[in-house]
């Protein structure tokens, strides 16, 4: 069985590692897993158009799964948080834009995804935060 590699995007992780003491991504063989990414600059800002900050978190996502080796293509699972519109849906913006980046970034793949509601998330102003796990070689 082979090691755990652990990777931190540069820019944001390397501060995540030395603040927080975690890393952003883990692969162990073909198989990538990555810890939650927001839709941040490297200093941590949050914009403030709910549509970019998702647009963002796929960057993100994207940045820290190269760091592993992965792409979007590579994906097979999308965990979704969310600070919901209202107490009983999580908003039309956060579905139609995650779909719309689904599209963008693998085309006709489409992995499994659960999408949650969440009263609070790890950063003040934080709206959205994605988790994926990779399994490399998906692209073949």
């Amino acid at each position: 069985m082979s090691k755990p590699e652990f990777f931190a995007t540069p820019g944001y992780g390397d501060t995540q590692l030395a603040n927080m003491h975690y890393q952003q991504a883990v692969r162990l063989g073909d198989r990538v897993e990555i810890s939650g990414q927001g839709g941040w600059d490297d200093d941590f800002n949050f914009p403030e158009s709910l549509e970019e900050e998702i647009v963002r978190a796929f960057e993100n996502v994207e940045r820290t799964l190269a760091t592993a080796g992965a792409t979007w293509h590579d994906v097979i699972s999308v965990n979704s948080y969310h600070i919901p519109d209202s107490p009983d849906f999580i908003g039309e913006v956060h579905g139609r834009v995650m779909v719309e980046q689904f599209r963008e970034h693998m085309g006709d793949r489409a992995p499994i995804w659960t999408q949650i509601g969440v009263p609070a998330l790890g950063a003040p102003n934080m709206r959205v935060e994605i988790r994926v796990t990779a399994l490399l070689g998906q692209d073949a």
